[in-house]
Parts: structure tokens; C-alpha cells; sequence
């Protein structure tokens, strides 16, 4: 069994190392597209382009303008005259928010009432929800100020929390300058890996078929199963490479620290590796041609980074939706990834999601090594 399952291996390195330009595209893609995700995906975002039309030209005013810039997230970009104006710049995309301040703002201002009209494009949903969040937490901020100033103008005896009623101290765990990087790099890992083991293995034996080697095979001793498992050999090496190197990209170019064991991380990501490895194995064994191959790798990729909960929560997605998602490995290594890289955690935390990865490398292999005797007959 194991001589055979050596023939195997040697024969895919042997494959592997003869095409070097692919070998190597294979080595530097992963960090290549790391270091693109990383750069342009940004969940907060910031300098947010404000259209302003202030009626009012006073000191209110321009008091509130100032705390609106000085938060990070706004950035006055266009100030005009009439509120159709306002949303005129927006259509035109030249901001993406803006702000409309009534005359009377300072008159209502004193007392208590005063109103202005935020607009924001919603066609860009990350820029919209950061604009909303940051105009509601600068404008709560500014009347909770405001309600302090009148009532103790001297600005002694008493506070804006005392003034409240309540003192909320709020502590973020893990992430408490809430850096989006963070959160991403983590998460960016386990998919990369599960789109490039999809990859190495997803055209292996519609390969052999291209080309005509898989008459060769049929009549050698080897079996479906022992010939999984000696293609799926060289490119665990390869992904693991990969896994490591791109997790030194993430740790020291990107400064995201890691908090947990390293060993319990790589043997939990080589569980993983092997999963993906086998559902590219799936892929190619029901394949007829490459171009099938490819489309179906791309469905899985695309269709397991949306359900797997790389960017959207999962809690918040139906029910089927989450059903779909058990299917795919990744959506069991991303609280692997983010518990371990971000929390520290150890694999005592994390067995809801290691258990159903191992029985996932166990069915996927049997299935693939099934599917392959099949088609054999």
C-alpha cells in the first residue's frame, strides 16, 4: 500500500517541479493577493467626502462642522448655497454624504431643539453605514456637550456624565482600537487556503484523463483511495508552504499580532488544508474537462467565501443559507483562525468546529475515491 501510494507521490512532485513558472505562480499568489485584500478592504471606512449647506453661517454652526472633521471620518469637500445642491454634489459623485444646516440652527440651538438633515449615498453600503455611525455618535456627543454647557457654564461642579444619570465604562476585548486589519487578516488566511487547495488538486485527474496517462493507472494495483491520497501529498506541502508564509506576511508586514500557539495553529490548519485538498480532488473526480473543472472550482470559492462567514456574520443569514454554509470547510476554520490568531485561544474552545473538520477530511476522501471507481466502471 504505501509503495504504491509513493509511486503516486513522486510521480505528482516529479509533475510539480517540471513546470516551474506555474510552481512558482502557485508559491507567490497567495501573498500576492493577500497583500491586495489587505490594502483595499477596509470595513471602516474613513474621510468620508461631505458636502456642506450651511444656511445658518454662525458659530453653532461651524462648531459643529469642526467636530464633524476632527472625528477622522468626514472630510468637507464642497460647500454650496441651496440643499438641492447638496444632493446635485452627491448624484454627481463627488461626496458621499452631506449636510444640510437650517437658518434658525443657532436660535434652536439654545433651546435644545435644534435639527439638521443628513444625507448619505446608500449605494455604498460599507461608506454608508461608517457615515452613519460616525454623524449619530458626533452629534450625541456635541448635545450631551452642549446640555453640560448650559446647565454649568463655569464648567466646575459637575460633568457630562453626572449630567446623564449614567457612567458606562466600555472595554473591547482583543481589538480595542477596533483595527480592521485585525479582523480581516485572519479571516483572509483561512480563505486564500481554501481557494488555492481547491486549485492544486481540483485538476488532477482530469489531467491525467487530458492526457492520457489514466490507462496507465487503471491497470497498475493502485486503488482509488491510495491514488487520493498520493496527489493530495505534494500539494499539502505546497499549501502548507503557503499557509506559513502568508501568515508572515500578516504578523509582521501588516503588524497583526498573534495571540495563540502556533503549533496548535498549524496543526488545525493542516486538518483544513487536507479538506480543501479533498473537495478539489471531488471536483476534478466529476469533472469532464478543465473548463468544467475551473467553473465549478470557481462556484465553490466564491460561493464558500460569501457563506462562510469571511465578511457577513452568519447568525444574521437564513437558515438554509447557514445549511449551505455546513458544506463548506471554510466556514469551520474561520473561528478557528480568528479564536487562535486574534483571541489566543487554545483547541479545548474550539472542538465545534475541528470535529466536523475532521469528519469533513474523512467523508471527502471516501466520496472522492467512491465518485472515482464509478466512473472507472
Amino acid at each position: 500500500m504505501f509503495k504504491r501510494i509513493w509511486a503516486i507521490i513522486q510521480k505528482e512532485f516529479i509533475q510539480i517541479v517540471r513546470d516551474r513558472v506555474t510552481l512558482a505562480i502557485i508559491c507567490t499568489m497567495p501573498m500576492l493577493q493577500l497583500l491586495l485584500f489587505a490594502y483595499a478592504i477596509h470595513m471602516d471606512v474613513k474621510h468620508i467626502r461631505l458636502v456642506v449647506a450651511d444656511q445658518s453661517l454662525d458659530q453653532a454652526s461651524r462648531t459643529y462642522l469642526d467636530a464633524m472633521v476632527n472625528s477622522g471620518y468626514f472630510d468637507i469637500v464642497s460647500t454650496v448655497s441651496a440643499p438641492s445642491d447638496v444632493i446635485r454634489t452627491i448624484d454627481g459623485g463627488k461626496a458621499l454624504a452631506g449636510i444640510i444646516i437650517p437658518p434658525d440652527f443657532a436660535a434652536h440651538e439654545m433651546k435644545k431643539d435644534a435639527r439638521i438633515m443628513f444625507l448619505v449615498d446608500g449605494s455604498d453600503p460599507f461608506s454608508t453605514q461608517s457615515a452613519y455611525n460616525a454623524a449619530t455618535i458626533v452629534s450625541q456627543s456635541f448635545s450631551t456637550q452642549l446640555v453640560f454647557n448650559t446647565v454649568n457654564p463655569a464648567g466646575a461642579g459637575a460633568t457630562v456624565q453626572s449630567l446623564s444619570g449614567l457612567d458606562t465604562h466600555l472595554r473591547i476585548l482583543y481589538n480595542p482600537d477596533l483595527k480592521d486589519l485585525w479582523f480581516i487578516i485572519p479571516g483572509m488566511i483561512a480563505m486564500l487556503l481554501q481557494t488555492q487547495t481547491i486549485a492544486l488538486t481540483a485538476a488532477a485527474v482530469v489531467r491525467e484523463r487530458e492526457t492520457g496517462t489514466i490507462e496507465q493507472i487503471l491497470v497498475s494495483p493502485i486503488r482509488p483511495v491510495e491514488l487520493m491520497i498520493g496527489k493530495m501529498a505534494p500539494n499539502l506541502l505546497i499549501a502548507m508552504f503557503n499557509m506559513l508564509s502568508i501568515l508572515l506576511v500578516g504578523t509582521i508586514g501588516f503588524g497583526v499580532p498573534f495571540q495563540g500557539n502556533i503549533l496548535v495553529f498549524i496543526g488545525l490548519a493542516l486538518i483544513y488544508v487536507f479538506s480543501g485538498l479533498g473537495l478539489g480532488l471531488l471536483i476534478s473526480t466529476v469533472s469532464q474537462n478543465q473548463r468544467q473543472t475551473q467553473q465549478l472550482m470557481m462556484m465553490f470559492s466564491f460561493v464558500g467565501m460569501i457563506v462562510g462567514g469571511f465578511i457577513f456574520p452568519r447568525y444574521s443569514m437564513p437558515l438554509v443559507i447557514r445549511l449551505i454554509g455546513n458544506l463548506f470547510p471554510l466556514t469551520y476554520f474561520i473561528p478557528i483562525s480568528r479564536g487562535i490568531f486574534t483571541k489566543g485561544i487554545g483547541a479545548v474552545y474550539l472542538w465545534d468546529y475541528i470535529l466536523p473538520l475532521l469528519v469533513y477530511d474523512g467523508v471527502i476522501l471516501f466520496v472522492a475515491a467512491r465518485l472515482f471507481r464509478q466512473r472507472l466502471d
